[in-house]
């Protein structure tokens, strides 16, 4: 049910407009007005928010078929960073146009409160993998909740995930490889 409901999501970006974002580019800003959503088609765009301290933390990593910033559909200003992480095409549609096929077709409704409901239990998961005291019980968390870990070249941005530095994370990577 998860898999079709998700497709209803997806099927109204069917007419939108291509973005292309290269690596590293911005999408949007803090503070700017929220007037489209966006769906990944391919690559990778994190929405990154930076503490008072300077501290930058990764608050959403989207891919292929994942709506980037879903809460920003119901604010004016986005609350956060959109980043690509690698080279990304997404498709935007009007915030207005989505708005309105949500409160006339019921089954896109509950499609979208379904989406809703998941990125709420995956940000419960990240809070509580926050206040894990130790690298190695964090990291442990966020492995029980994925199927593995990202490439080689994205580790930083699972140490930024967790919370933790770089270094903590390699340290801790290496004490589980098999001799």
């Amino acid at each position: 049910m998860i898999i079709i409901m998700s497709e209803l999501i997806t099927n109204i970006f069917s007419e939108a407009p291509n973005i292309s974002l290269e690596r590293n580019e911005t999408l949007f800003h803090t503070g700017d007005d929220v007037t489209s959503i966006y769906l990944v088609t391919s690559g990778q765009v994190e929405l990154i928010r930076y503490t008072k301290d300077g501290v930058c933390l990764i608050l959403q990593t989207a891919e292929a078929n994942d709506v980037l910033a879903e809460a920003s559909l119901h604010s004016l200003r986005y609350h956060c960073d959109a980043k690509a992480a690698a080279p990304s095409t997404l498709k935007a549609l009007l915030k207005s146009d989505y708005l309105r096929r949500v409160s006339h077709e019921p089954l896109l409704a509950e499609a979208w409160a379904q989406r809703l409901a998941l990125a709420v239990q995956s940000a419960r998961i990240r809070a509580e993998i926050r206040t894990l005291k130790t690298v190695a019980e964090r990291l442990e968390a966020w492995l029980d909740s994925r199927e593995a870990l990202p490439p080689k070249g994205r580790w930083q941005n699972l140490a930024q995930e967790l919370g933790v530095s770089k270094e903590a994370l390699y340290r801790e990577l290496a004490k589980r490889r098999p001799n």
